[in-house]
């Protein structure tokens, strides 16, 4: 039999073990997340959990009350984010490029997705966004959908449909930084020397280099015209995977003037912020900053640099490409529960590139004051 329940604290172990063994889990399935974004934004979280009862052979009698303790079979991670201006949606995961349903088979990732659809109902969710590396064929079943429709819940069919408009950008790495940079070609060797050359410095640490951290990524989401995450976010990040979270801060002098949060999860460094500030471009620190990231994660036997999300073509996927790096597709599956496909126009960056149109002017100690409590509401 198999049951979908939502996570308890107890179902922590359990959890991540599944997690950790799945062949298509990625850092942003594990538990920790749950505890970081109500830290931080204190969205309610529903973390579903697909359990499979199994009969226990030792035990002579028939009674269903005769069974073995449940295993875990399959999860998904959702996060309720409310907005009178951004929406009503469930999404997995929001504020990273992954989430979306782990699960041992198909029937199992329906099961997930029904629970799904039945909790946006009773939160009268306009939507489900579920952030994959793979399509989910069962959104695209008629058997599917007949099966979840609920007539107390829902006045018209749902819908689904696939955006595929970013990829994720992946480096292959070799058994040391060494044999990495020899790999390179000689304009990006030389790419990387040019910062060295002029004197800047890169260090490696953690919650000491917090405040530099944020005062660094403040400044460049500010320039980029987006609200600024709160402070909180990247402290909670280390703080829930104190092994594996690191800052990378590169300097000019004692100035820093670049910046990154690395977390590792089996064989992969991902990397989900990073920021210079543009005032320095001539120094080039962004060349010192990802030499750093990629001589650290070779040289602590990770086997893949994730550089992150990046529409194909644009400067930062090409940017990423001169590494080596290549791209694997995201698929972002959206199910509208009224009926109707979702316009991309209208979806909530949209909305928040009309709102702050005049936010590069404001300036910084006030949008570390106001950029956290609009971000929170932006999932991408």
């Amino acid at each position: 039999m198999i049951t979908i329940n939502q996570y308890h604290q107890a179902d922590h172990m359990a959890w991540d073990a599944y997690v950790h063994a799945h062949p298509q889990a990625t850092l942003y399935h594990l538990s920790g997340w749950k505890n970081i974004i109500e830290k931080t934004y204190d969205h309610k979280t529903y973390y579903l959990i697909a359990k499979r009862q199994l009969n226990n052979p030792s035990n002579s009698t028939n009674s269903i009350n005769s069974m073995s303790p449940s295993v875990g079979i399959g999860i998904l991670p959702l996060v309720h984010m409310k907005h009178f201006l951004f929406g009503n949606t469930l999404i997995s995961m929001p504020f990273l490029d992954i989430g979306g349903v782990l699960a041992d088979d198909e029937q199992i990732e329906k099961s997930l997705i029904s629970k799904a659809i039945s909790i946006a109902h009773n939160l009268y969710a306009n939507k489900i966004e579920l952030r994959s590396t793979a399509p989910l064929s069962v959104l695209d079943s008629c058997d599917f959908k007949r099966s979840t429709r609920n007539s107390k819940l829902a006045t018209r069919d749902w819908v689904s449909q696939t955006r595929s408009h970013k990829v994720r950008m992946l480096l292959k790495l070799p058994e040391s930084s060494e044999i990495l940079m020899k790999s390179f070609k000689s304009k990006l060797r030389s790419q990387i020397r040019k910062p060295i050359k002029k004197g800047l410095k890169s260090q490696i640490g953690g919650l000491e280099l917090l405040d530099i951290f944020y005062d660094v990524f403040s400044v460049n989401m500010r320039d980029l015209g987006s609200p600024v995450h709160s402070k909180k976010l990247a402290q909670n990040v280390l703080q829930e995977f104190p092994e594996n979270a690191k800052i990378v801060v590169v300097y000019e002098g004692e100035h820093p003037i670049a910046c990154s949060l690395i977390v590792g999860f089996k064989d992969t460094l991902e990397n989900p912020w990073a920021s210079a500030l543009r005032e320095y471009g001539r120094f080039s620190p962004n060349m010192l900053l990802y030499w750093t990231m990629l001589e650290y994660a070779c040289d602590n036997g990770y086997k893949y640099f994730d550089f992150g999300r990046s529409s194909p073509n644009d400067g930062t996927y090409k940017f990423k490409e001169q590494w080596g790096a290549k791209p694997a597709p995201l698929h972002w599956q959206y199910i509208s529960l009224n009926g109707h496909q979702i316009d991309e126009e209208t979806s909530e960056k949209s909305k928040f590139d009309k709102a702050i149109q005049y936010w590069k002017k404001i300036p910084i100690p006030v949008t570390k004051i106001i950029g956290p409590m609009i971000r929170k509401h932006i999932g991408l």
